[in-house]
């Protein structure tokens, strides 16, 4: 039991579980009905995401300052309580289920999903 860190539209594993998209927004131009069958998620849960500030300020992100300065502010609002009891939570149920969460971003070294995965593993969440 485990949660898989992916890039949303990626062929899902087999055994991957349920997929969170962890993202602001919703695809463009995808009817909901087909977000699972075109392998983007199961449940969009933007809970995890940046707020619409802070996504334009790591979009944008181009060097190690303006990268740390992202981890820094989007640690601090995952510092929140409503945030902290979801990544609690989904550390929880990684012990008991499969799961996977996701962005878009095609560079996870990039992406808030990286510091997603360092979050989480801070939980002791089941990570592969």
């Amino acid at each position: 039991m485990a949660i898989k860190i992916v890039r949303l539209g990626s062929p899902r594993e087999e055994g991957e579980g349920l997929r969170l998209g962890t993202v602001r927004r919703p695809p463009r131009g995808v009817p909901k009905g087909e977000y699972a069958s075109r392998d983007l998620y199961d449940v969009w849960f933007p809970n995890l995401s940046p707020s619409e500030e802070l996504l334009k300020a790591g979009k944008s992100a181009e060097d190690e300052r303006s990268w740390s300065t992202f981890k820094k502010r989007f640690r601090a609002e995952m510092s929140r309580p409503d945030a902290k009891r979801n990544l609690d939570l989904l550390a929880v149920l990684s012990r008991q289920t499969n799961l996977s969460i996701g962005c878009y971003c095609a560079d996870e070294s990039r992406c808030h999903r990286s510091i997603l995965r360092e979050l989480l593993n801070e939980r002791g969440a089941e990570l592969y």
